[in-house]
């Protein structure tokens, strides 16, 4: 019997740029930011999404989503300087570091490693295209693979078992 891996790959909200001369790293969120990431936050609670672990980029504007999502439970939270605008492979290859025990994993990041990676990811499963097309701000792709442990996650290894934006959520 094959073991599930679940990730959850969600895009920081939309960030501002009210201060020009603010680093890019610690750019925080726009208004419009902070009112989609709580409902990412509910849709995780309703649809009974728990990562164990979650792997937060260390800019401003993804601790603020996370933050934000206000997860229901305990996870253990770990921020990672690395994630910061990390490519695809990059998120990839520390996926792989994963100790097989964990069962469920979120990545909270930037485009275009988040995109990249879900697409890289995805084998099947319905809103392929959609991903494909754009994966907004504070969108979350829910992904699951049949690998024993983290270090076997490959390319098309996953089905894309949801893929929702904040638009999809309005008004629920």
């Amino acid at each position: 019997m094959e073991t599930m891996k679940h990730v959850y790959l969600l895009r920081h909200a939309k960030s501002s740029w009210e201060h020009r001369g603010l680093p890019d790293h610690e750019r925080p969120l726009a208004p419009r930011g902070r009112k989609a990431a709580p409902l990412v936050g509910t849709y995780l609670r309703e649809q009974g999404m728990a990562p164990t672990l979650v792997l937060c980029s260390s800019a401003v504007r993804a601790q603020q989503t996370l933050d934000l999502v206000n997860l229901a439970h305990r996870a253990h939270i770990l921020v990672e300087a690395e994630l910061y605008l990390a490519s695809a492979r990059a998120l990839l290859q520390r996926l792989r570091e994963l100790p097989a025990a964990v069962p469920e994993v979120m990545l909270v990041g930037h485009n275009p490693g988040m995109q990249q990676l879900a697409v890289l990811l995805a084998g099947g499963g319905a809103g392929r295209e959609r991903l494909r097309e754009k994966f907004p701000t504070a969108a979350l792709a829910v992904l699951a693979a049949a690998v024993p442990s983290w270090d076997q996650l490959d390319e098309g290894a996953a089905e894309l078992r949801a893929f929702v934006r904040p638009r999809d959520l309005k008004g629920r």
